[in-house]
């Protein structure tokens, strides 16, 4: 049987924000969901969630899963108390208790497996991650007595000679749950910090292991902005380098971002400052950016995006998009079409070859196949209470400055007339004209203020 405790009681002072520590976000999931989203690949019996410090707010950002409980530490008086509170919680101390940190979010699953593994395989009390850095300020040193660990010793408790001592403690630990309950309330907080510390355990079991594992970035807690930062900076690299392997070619890889959910196709340039968002689809052979934006959408084969944004839409094969377009949710623009300068589309469908060239606005709209849109078109779909919707057929050419009044419906192979107001349907094979009869006066002179 295994249960995983997170630590997720803490304020995060050092972030310098009114956010939990936890909820920060490295590309685009809070640090407490990329925990739990690591250890439930252990398919545990149990998942606890330890909070404190706005432990509503911490607590409503986890998505519903039966296998969440979540336990509140109040007041925070160290992680040994928080495992205190955790036993008193529990009824059945039972099997394996995995212990982790809610502000470690890069921990892989596989590394997990491995410290279950060491500690099934010697019937471990405590077994835990640890690793050497050549600075190891901040972090409490291990001291080994042969294959065991004999104790550990914060920073701040350290003597000069101690904190020579490279290897550190990671914070991650797997205990016998039962072995475990029967000390847990003897812990004290006799240290400089007056707190209750986890690892006074070690001493107090009769049988300590250790897992050494060599840090590429896994074991990077979060306390700061800057380690935040460092900590995008490491997943980012991780994906952007699975994709350059995967076929994709990025132009300026540090200025782009990519989500962790994309697929990126073979033969996709990536220009500079271009960043994927979400569950975001792009086919082969496409040139995204540079200046673009992504957000959960599908692009389709030979596509050509540049400085624009597309969110929740769906582009299918060749077709060119911007500069400076913003194709917002729900619209879907058919195969061979143009998408050109300072265009906008919402919540709408554009028929195949197409094309929306200049200074347009296309909203809660249906427009047919080979149908051209001149510069300056606005569909007027919002009466003041609800948006309508405008219809244009198939082989329709629409005359720049040409305004629809919603809800409107024309035909196929419909040309207006430049400059024209639309209020009234019209029929397939049509002319339609509706603007006032100009007049020239002539010798005209305004009268002086």
């Amino acid at each position: 049987m295994l249960s995983v405790a997170i630590l997720a009681a803490g304020k995060g002072t050092r972030m310098e924000s009114s956010l939990p520590k936890v909820l920060h976000k490295i590309s685009g999931k809070s640090l407490l969901q990329r925990v739990i989203d690591s250890c439930v690949e252990l398919n545990p019996n149990k998942v606890f969630v330890i909070t404190g410090h706005k432990s509503k707010q911490v607590q409503g950002s986890i998505s519903d899963n039966k296998k969440i409980q979540f336990i509140t530490q109040d007041p925070q008086l160290g992680t040994g108390h928080a495992i205190q509170v955790l036993c008193r919680a529990v009824k059945k101390n039972e099997g394996k208790l995995l212990v982790l940190n809610g502000d470690v979010p890069l921990i892989k699953p596989e590394t997990l497996n491995k410290l279950l593994n060491l500690h099934d395989s010697k019937n471990a009390d405590i077994s835990l991650i640890t690793t050497r850095k050549k600075n190891p300020y901040g972090y409490g040193r291990v001291f080994l007595k042969g294959d065991f660990i004999d104790r550990i010793v914060e920073e701040k408790d350290c003597n000069k000679q101690e904190r020579e001592n490279q290897l550190v403690n990671a914070g991650i630990y797997c205990f016998n749950w039962d072995n475990l309950s029967k000390i847990i309330n003897i812990l004290q907080s006799n240290n400089n910090q007056k707190e209750i510390y986890l690892t006074d355990t070690v001493s107090l079991l009769k049988n300590s292991l250790n897992l050494e594992v060599k840090d590429n970035g896994e074991l990077q807690g979060i306390n700061n902005r800057i380690q935040l930062s460092k900590c995008e900076e490491n997943i980012q690299n991780s994906i952007k380098e699975k994709h350059m392997l995967n076929g994709v070619t990025f132009i300026n890889k540090a200025s782009c971002s990519i989500s962790e959910e994309a697929e990126i196709g073979k033969d996709v340039i990536v220009e500079a400052n271009t960043h994927i968002r979400g569950s975001t689809k792009i086919n082969s052979n496409c040139v995204i950016g540079p200046n673009t934006f992504i957000e959960n959408s599908y692009i389709g084969l030979h596509c050509e995006i540049s400085n624009s944004t597309v969110y929740d839409s769906q582009i299918m094969d060749n077709i060119k998009i911007g500069p400076y377009s913003h194709i917002r949710p729900n619209s879907k623009i058919s195969s061979n079409s143009k998408i050109g300068n300072f265009v906008e589309i919402k919540n709408s469908q554009i028929g195949e070859e197409s094309k929306l060239n200049h200074l347009s606005y296309i909203g809660d709209s249906i427009i047919g196949k080979s149908t051209n849109i001149g510069a300056g078109t606005i569909t007027a779909n919002f009466d003041g209470k609800k948006k309508h919707q405008t219809r244009i057929g198939k082989n329709s050419s629409i005359g720049a400055n040409t305004v629809f009044v919603a809800p409107i419906t024309l035909g196929e192979s419909v040309t207006t007339g430049a400059g024209s107001v639309i209020t009234k349907d019209s029929k397939d094979n049509s002319l339609v004209i509706s603007r006032s009869k100009q007049v020239n006066i002539e010798n005209w002179k305004r009268k002086k203020s």
